[in-house]
Formats: structure tokens, sequence, C-alpha cells
């Protein structure tokens, strides 16, 4: 065993050792966002370690979401009316009582909760417009064009509301891993990806972005300027833009026969 006294070499690589050290556990300070360059390249700070996204924006719009499933009229909705909503209600009222905000690890351990939340979101909106679909085929149920038009309206929204959050939760690993930086290769290349000129150094996306590749996939039936890199992106991406065209298709249809 060497009793030798530490090197000037050993004690220079402790101190950077120690120096990277601190830089890390000021990186993972609540909301906190540096930009490092690497070389003579600045480094965006979606590929960083930075604070964790706010999950108000999410909150509001998986509220929408319950409230939407909650006034579906009679012919299209879950029975008993208050079996899904409200098992919903409660997974939310429990996510929004440890919503952790900015922390990292309490994020981690919301996702089961979170995953649970939007299983539930989708299968019961999932049924709706099975329903829907089924009477507009059969010329059967809603006869009237206001009411077929905003009950479309309300599943097709319940729809992207629901994609947009389940793009948002498994994007490089979710919410929590982009924070940590875990996976290098993102699941969808945003245009501030391809060129940093676009965006401010610390650009990073946030819930309103997958909100809207979820609006625009599910109006254009197609990646509009959001490319989907992963195989699971291509095929998520695919089956909402499916179930979007049969509804709005059939929806609209259904109304200008009404209407005729």
């Amino acid at each position: 065993m060497d009793d030798s006294e530490p090197t000037p070499t050993d004690a220079k690589m402790h101190e950077e050792l120690r120096s990277r050290l601190r830089d890390i556990e000021r990186l993972l300070e609540p909301g906190r966002k540096v930009v490092k360059a690497v070389g003579d390249v600045a480094q965006p700070a979606w590929q960083q370690v930075t604070g964790l996204e706010s999950r108000v924006p999410v909150t509001g719009a998986v509220a929408t979401a319950i409230v939407l499933m909650s006034v579906l009229p009679s012919r299209v909705a879950n029975h008993p009316r208050w079996l899904l909503p409200g098992l919903a209600s409660i997974l939310f009222l429990i996510v929004l009582a440890v919503n952790p905000m900015r922390a990292t690890d309490r994020s981690r351990r919301l996702r089961p909760l979170a995953f649970a939340l939007l299983t539930v979101l989708s299968l019961g909106n999932a049924i709706s417009a099975g329903r829907l679909i089924v009477d507009l085929v059969r010329s059967q149920g809603l006869k009237d064009p206001a009411t077929l038009l905003l009950t479309g309206a309300a599943i097709w929204t319940t729809n992207m509301i629901i994609f947009g959050v389940w793009y948002w939760e498994f994007d490089r690993g979710g919410p929590a891993a982009r924070a940590m930086a875990v996976k290098r290769y993102p699941d969808f290349l945003f245009p501030q990806m391809s060129d940093p000129e676009f965006a401010p150094p610390d650009w990073e996306p946030h819930f309103v972005d997958y909100l809207y590749l979820s609006f625009t996939n599910a109006t254009a039936f197609s990646p509009t300027d959001v490319l989907p890199l992963a195989r699971w992106t291509k095929l998520t991406m695919l089956a909402q833009s499916a179930v979007s065209l049969v509804t709005v298709a059939l929806v609209i249809a259904r109304a200008v026969n009404v209407l005729k």
C-alpha cells in the first residue's frame, strides 16, 4: 500500500472535482437556468441541468379537461356519469395536494399519480368519442346542430389537452428528467433546437409548447413546425391525428346534413 503524500497533481484534481460539485449544486437550485459554454459554443439551456418547470399551466389544462368531460350530454357521456369524472377529480386533487412545483425528487414520485389521472381522462374521452362516432354513423342521437358541434368541440378539445400532457410527460423522460438533462437526444425537435438563433440561450420547451404541438397535430393531421424523432412520438401523433380526423369529419358532416 502506497502511504506517500498526495502529489500536486492529485491536489489539483481534487480541487477541480470539488469545484464541479459546487457547480452542480448551484445548477440544482430551484428555478435556476444557466447557459454554459462548451468550447467556443454556448450550450443551450435544454441540454443543461436547469430548474424544474412549474406545473401550474398543466394543472389548469387538466382541470379544463375534467370540466369538459363532466358537461357532455348524457347520450355520449360515460355511465354512471359521476364515475370517471369523479375518479379523475380525486386523482387531480391528490396530485394538486402534493404538487412539487419545482422539487425534482417529488416530481418523480408524482408521476404514477399523474399517469393514473391521464389514463382515466384518456379512457373516459375515448369512450365518449366512440359513442359519438357510433351515433353519427348510425344517424342517431344528437339532432340539434349546435349541441352536436359543441359536443364534438368538447371531445376534440379534451383530446387535444390529453395528448399535449402526454407529450409533456414523456418527452426526454418527462419534466424531471429534462430538468436534470438525463437524455441527450430529444424525442421532439422544436425549431429553437435546430437553429439557436431563433431563441434566447435560456430557451427550453415548456408545457405551452407541447400543447401547441398537440393543437397543430389535431388540426393539420400531421406535424407542422415540431418534428417527431422517436418512434413512440410518431405512433402517438398518428393516433391523435386519426382520432381527430374521424371526429371532426363526422361531426361536421352530420351537422351540415341536419341543417339541410
